[in-house]
Parts: structure tokens; C-alpha cells; sequence
């Protein structure tokens, strides 16, 4: 770490957009999005959630949602561990009328600076025995997370029962500033930078 009046923090700062999804069979889908970080991060400026607008597939996309919702963070920390993960939950009707879920998914903000692209698997909790999934079917209720963070954590989700269920792509843009100053090596690229990547381990504790 850089001492003698250097930076005692870095920045990560993070824009761009929940771009697309493909849920086939579904349509009128909205999103909401929240971010999971370890307990040395701050957010200090835009928004740590955000909820989109119901959108639609259509003549020139028939397979595809189009949200381009826009995201825009920055975060604070003095220690890498613990880097944001961003979850994303998308909801729509379901034969009843009820908004239910149609996927969770997690992604982390990229670790290097740049232009970054991220195409995520969707999953959605399965009832785990014919009873719950006849009363799910009868009363219109799907399964679903009380907390979406739970997503980002790996405590607990290996008992959960999950299926796929479609994709969501997102792009970034992101900045840091600091990170080299404090002895952390990050170089420009459109892949997650195996310098920062052992500080993802454990992220689930948070």
C-alpha cells in the first residue's frame, strides 16, 4: 500500500445500460437492478437501484426486449475485496394477470478500465416438490427471492432448486482512478483482469 500522504482510497466508477434481454414466451417485461458490494466499498454518488420501464419485443426485434436503462454509480473503497457485483431481476405477467419473476442474474462491474459487454444467464427458483408447483400454478404465485441480493451470495443458493431462463445483455464504461497508485496492476481490456480477480473470492460473505 502507498504511504507518505498518497491515496488511502480508489475510485470505480461505473456507466452505462441494462441494453436487452430474450425471455422466449414472454413479453411486457420490466427489470430492476441493485448492487452487492463488500463492507470497505461506499457508493458516493448515482443511484445503488433503479427500476426500468415495461418494454415489449416487436416487428424489428421479435425476439428481443430492448430496456436500454441507463446505470450510473461510483464507489469509494480502500480494499478491492469485496468488488460490486450488480443484480438484475426481471418481472412480468403472468397467465393470471400477477407480475411474477422471469430471471434473476449477476454480473460484476468489470475490473478494468474501458468499454465492457456482458451477456448473463437468467435462472429462476423451481418448487422443489409437485405440491408447490400445483399450488403455484393454482394460485398464480411463482417462487421467488425475498431479498434479489440473495443472487450474489453463495451461502444458502446451492440448496436452492434454479432453472435458465433466457439472457440479459449490459454494457459498461468504466473508470477508475487510484487503483495503480494503491499497488493494485490493472491494465485496459475487454476481459475481467486476472490482477484484480482474486479478490472476487470469498465475495459472498458480504
Amino acid at each position: 500500500m502507498a504511504g507518505g500522504g498518497g491515496p488511502s482510497a480508489f475510485l470505480l466508477a461505473a456507466r452505462g445500460q441494462i441494453e436487452s434481454g430474450q425471455f422466449p414466451g414472454f413479453n411486457d417485461l420490466y427489470c430492476k437492478y441493485c448492487f452487492v458490494y463488500g463492507q470497505d466499498w461506499v457508493p458516493t454518488t448515482g443511484l445503488e437501484e433503479g427500476i426500468s420501464q415495461i418494454s415489449s419485443t416487436s416487428d424489428v426485434s421479435p425476439t428481443t426486449i430492448v430496456w436500454n436503462f441507463p446505470i450510473d454509480i461510483t464507489f469509494k473503497s480502500t480494499n478491492p475485496f469485496g468488488w460490486p457485483q450488480m443484480v438484475v431481476s426481471v418481472y412480468g405477467p403472468d397467465f393470471f394477470g400477477n407480475d411474477v419473476v422471469r430471471g434473476y442474474g449477476t454480473v460484476h462491474i468489470p475490473f478494468t478500465p474501458g468499454r465492457h459487454t456482458r451477456t448473463i444467464a437468467m435462472f429462476v427458483p423451481e418448487s422443489t416438490s409437485e405440491l408447490q408447483k400445483f399450488t403455484s400454478w393454482f394460485t398464480g404465485r411463482r417462487p421467488e427471492f425475498t431479498d434479489p441480493k440473495v443472487v450474489a451470495q453463495g451461502e444458502g443458493r446451492e440448496v436452492t432448486r434454479v432453472r435458465s431462463q433466457g439472457f440479459m445483455t449490459i454494457s459498461f464504461n468504466v473508470v477508475t482512478k487510484d487503483l495503480t497508485k494503491l499497488g493494485y496492476d490493472v491494465c485496459p481490456s475487454d476481459e475481467q483482469g486476472p490482477s484484480l480477480l482474486h479478490v472476487t473470492e470469498g465475495m459472498h460473505r458480504y
